[in-house]
């Protein structure tokens, strides 16, 4: 975990901030972390103007000095005189070395000092000269320096010189060659200072060797200088670094042996805050809170005043195991004490909450952060963007970049991703390219960054917005990498813009970009789900003759879009292909193999690629064994496939919904009631059961002449909310039918309806199937299936508004018949028909007499079914004349139309007449 700037020390330490600490940065929490102050701070090899002076004969504070070099660094005394310089004490020197901005200006000015008359060689300024020299990675200049030290002026290494070299490798990137330093320490016999301990410890946490840091620290508390596992470390690897001269010294006896023995085994305790906060840090980072813990108590027992880098580390650590209420108590203690919270410590309050989703307690400390007069930087402005566009709190979000712009500062590049995302998935893509074009531009935004805005369109298939960002202008210097290329392919894949990728790669071709693992993956990705296997298998050829590996998931991609395709050949070349390639066959790909031929009926390979599979020693799981199942179920062998399901009961989760209906549905098959019963209560009692167990139970009591228990099932899975499409509304109906009940047939149709699952040709037929049940003119039925058979487009509206109006659900057929009736409609003899039954049985005749001037307006001619519906509307409507015209037109009908017309006559001697009625007589409409 990198470490974030030092902190300002204590009161009444005279440690001095470095000038060049770097803010954190947005890269990882780990930024937000305050690290134990440098060494090279303890040191005092300054970095700031004027810098507190190294002493000659140890590295002890110094008092600054009063002169013109430390008052004033212009030119003239950053560069002075030789007078000048010989004029200078050790200390002054020593500051003004520190003050170089250049290696090679730092070297000259060292090389002028020391060739003055008189000079005598003074072990701080090497120091100083070697930490420039580290930090600019002049290795040779380094090792000539070291000789020249160690050799011309004889001065031997100090514990100042160990501790600057290291810590300058280390933040050089060389920490492996820095921790030589001790195994020459140690050869030299020069027993580790505090200071130089804790540099090394540092740097050995720093890079994750948290045990070694530990032992490193105790063994210096008891006295012992053992630095073994770095012996073994060295004397295993080949070292060509910079170090290498070092290397020569220790292990090729170019150093006194003697040296080590004498170090006297003086017992430390630590003193300084900057050691108890890297030891905090340290414990923090192993977990082991209660030693971070205890650390702290002994800081304070032994008046070691802790800083504001000691509790921020002590907050981070607690708040990281998530102990929020101990990091808040730790704040309010810090106040207690007198130590005002820096921006880094409400950075690390705002990073805990958001890592526990809580952006209300990210916003708390937000807010607090202007009304304590401190200004958020770069890390709080991430945290709080970061957290409120996961929330999709926009208008929050928006108060903050807003913020973000008054202070004269830009949105960090690793936010804009997380805001375009957050406008892209909620539909706001106005308010995205708006932000892009503002925000986004420019050389300074990541080539990586640019991918993941791209990245949010391509989840939500908007490939022409991820091209206008893959193809925008990145100013002088910008240029687009692999990343976007691989981001693209994913965008067009989705999209399944297939043709886009081949100018694509000739666009990455053009670029000199070569395709990578991902590049291949993502493309192999596209085909495989596109459909095109053969295309995604020549791919997987190409990218091994690039010279990449394909892994399994690859090679399963490939064999998956075979197996939907049902090529079990090809799928089977692919797998010993892969088997050849070293590529050793996961669950998943025995998995699509099994299923593949379990759903090809190919049930002897099924169960050779399952028993593969275990002698493989690849346990199966759930999905696999729900595969094999299915595969004994196909051929009736109930008691293995019982065993299965067995096994999985005891796997965690047990048995999924899938194996659980097919062992219901091979039960049903075999008639097997009383063991399906068992599975299917077990179903319900734990919640388990869907629409599918329902629909297997209502079928299996039916066919086994159940018809109550099969009818019982229907209504609770009609009142269970499990039906969501026609197969479950049709097994439900099934039983109503069965038991001739009209008004559930059609409340259950009704339902269908309101929840936008229009019936199916089997819907139609039971409902053809219940009506007839009725006593009910058997030519207006036979219309109706006339019409549905013949595909008119009105035949399905009317049958269900006929249903309804059979079993008296009156509302929901005149609803039909009113969309049915309207003016810009044009509908079948049929519908007419039905309407005139809706309208005769509601009552409104009059709206019956209306549509049928219509029809007569259209030329169409009435038939039998129009005459009997007509005649109960006359009948309501008291009209004799019209009653004798239809008897007249039909008095050769059946005896069906005679019942038909005695209803009406019957009507017409309890009703008046009506105006609309006589119109239609009076005008001849029925000749």
């Amino acid at each position: 975990m990198a470490s974030a700037a030092p902190c300002p020390p204590a009161a009444g330490t005279t440690v001095t901030r470095a000038s060049n600490s770097k803010p954190p940065t947005a890269g990882s929490h780990a930024n937000l972390l305050p690290a134990s102050p440098s060494p090279a701070s303890r040191l005092h090899l300054p970095r700031l103007p004027p810098p507190p002076p190294l002493s000659c004969d140890n590295h002890a504070p110094v008092p600054a000095t009063t002169s013109t070099v430390s008052r004033n660094p212009t030119t003239a005394t950053l560069y002075p005189s030789d007078d000048s310089l010989a004029a200078m004490s050790p200390r002054e020197q020593t500051a003004l070395l520190s003050r170089q901005r250049h290696w090679r200006r730092a070297h000259d000015l060292f090389d002028r000092v020391r060739a003055l008359p008189g000079y005598a060689p003074n072990p701080v300024h090497y120091s100083v000269l070697l930490r420039h020299l580290a930090r600019a990675r002049r290795w040779s200049e380094l090792r000539r320096v070291w000789l020249m030290m160690s050799r011309e002026d004889a001065i031997p290494p100090s514990n100042p010189a160990y501790a600057s070299l290291a810590d300058a490798l280390a933040k050089a990137g060389s920490a492996q060659e820095s921790l030589l330093l001790l195994l020459h320490m140690r050869a030299l016999g020069v027993a580790p200072d505090e200071i130089s301990m804790n540099t090394f410890v540092r740097i050995l946490k720093n890079s994750g060797r948290y045990s070694d840091a530990l032992v490193l620290f105790n063994n210096w508390c008891i006295g012992r200088f053992d630095v073994e596992f770095l012996h073994l470390e060295y004397r295993a690897v080949d070292l060509h670094g910079p170090m290498q001269f070092l290397i020569d010294d220790v292990f090729h006896g170019k150093l006194d042996s003697a040296g080590a023995l004498g170090i006297q085994k003086v017992p430390w305790k630590p003193k300084l805050v900057e050691t108890y906060n890297t030891m905090i840090d340290l414990y923090g980072k192993a977990g082991r809170h209660k030693n971070a813990m205890d650390m702290f108590v002994d800081m304070l027992a032994y008046q070691v005043m802790p800083d504001i880098c000691t509790f921020n580390t002590m907050i981070y650590g607690f708040g990281s195991c998530g102990s929020v209420k101990e990091a808040e108590a730790l704040l309010a203690n810090m106040v207690v004490r007198g130590i005002t919270p820096d921006i880094r410590t409400y950075n690390v309050m705002m990073m805990l909450f958001a890592s526990m989703g809580d952006a209300e307690g990210v916003l708390k400390y937000y807010h607090q952060i202007g009304r304590i007069g401190l200004c958020a930087d770069a890390v709080s402005y991430r945290i709080v963007l970061q957290v409120l566009c996961e929330r999709k709190l926009v208008r929050e979000a928006e108060d903050v970049i807003e913020g973000i712009i008054k202070s004269g500062t830009s949105i960090h590049e690793q936010s804009m991703p997380v805001v375009m995302k957050m406008y892209i998935d909620q539909g706001l893509l106005d308010k995205a390219n708006a932000f892009f074009e503002r925000h986004c531009r420019g050389e300074e935004v990541s080539s990586k960054n640019f991918a993941a805005i791209m990245d949010a369109f391509a989840d939500r298939c908007l490939w022409e917005e991820a091209e206008h960002i893959f193809h925008c202008d990145r100013g002088i210097g910008g240029k687009r990498e692999i990343v976007e290329y691989n981001v693209m392919v994913k965008a067009y894949g989705l999209a399944r813009k297939y043709d886009r990728v081949i100018s694509l790669l000739e666009n990455m071709k053009g670029s000199g970009i070569s395709p990578d693992e991902c590049t291949y993956n993502s493309l192999i990705q596209m085909f495989s789900a596109g459909g095109f296997p053969h295309r995604a298998k020549k791919l997987l050829h190409k990218m091994k003759d690039t010279g990449f590996k394909p892994v399994c998931e690859t090679y399963s991609a490939v064999m998956r879009a075979y197996s939907l395709n049902s090529l079990a050949s090809e799928a089977i070349d692919l797998y010993s292909e892969m088997k050849a390639s070293g590529v050793e066959p996961n669950v998943v790909v025995y998995g699509l193999l099994i299923n593949m031929f379990v759903e090809t009926g190919q049930v002897e390979k099924a169960l050779h690629y399952s028993n593969l599979m275990e002698e493989s020693g690849i346990t199966p799981n759930h999905i696999v064994l729900t595969s094999v199942i299915k595969a004994y179920s196909k051929i009736n062998c109930w008691k293995e496939a019982q065993d299965l399901y067995t096994r999985m009961r005891n796997m965690d989760g047990g048995p999924d919904i899938i194996a659980s209906n097919t062992m219901l549905n091979l039960y049903a098959k075999l008639g097997m009631v009383i063991e399906a019963k068992a599975i299917f209560d077990n179903l319900r009692r734990n919640y388990q059961g869907d629409d599918v167990s329902y629909i297997i139970m209502i079928f299996l009591y039916k066919n086994m002449g159940l018809l109550n228990e099969s009818i019982k099932i229907a209504h609770e899975l009609d009142n269970s909310g499990l039906l969501s499409d026609c197969a479950a509304y049709n097994a439900v109906m099934a039983c109503y039918v069965a038991k001739g009940n009209l008004r559930e047939c059609a409340e259950l149709v009704q339902k269908m309806v309101e929840n936008n699952t229009f019936p199916d040709a089997s819907t139609f037929q039971m409902i053809f199937s219940a009506v007839n049940k009725i006593n009910i003119s058997s030519e207006e039925v036979l219309q109706l299936e006339s019409a549905y058979s013949d595909g008119r487009s009105s035949a399905k509206h009317a049958i269900l508004a006929f249903l309804f109006s059979m079993a008296g659900m009156h509302a929901a057929a005149l609803n039909i018949c009113e969309q049915l009736s309207r003016p810009e409609l044009t509908i079948d003899p049929c519908a007419y028909n039905v309407a005139f039954k809706v309208y005769a049985s509601c009552g409104e005749v009059d709206k019956a007499f209306s549509l049928f001037m219509r029809m007569h307006a259209l030329g169409l001619k009435p038939d039998t079914v129009t005459c009997i519906d007509l005649s109960t509307c006359y009948g309501i409507s008291g009209m004799s004349e019209g009653m004798r015209r239809i008897s007249g037109l039909l008095a050769y009908r059946n005896s069906e139309f005679s019942k038909s017309l005695h209803k009406a006559l019957v009507s017409y001697r309890e009703t008046g007449s009506n105006d609309l009625a006589a119109q239609l007589v009076t005008n001849g409409m029925l000749r």
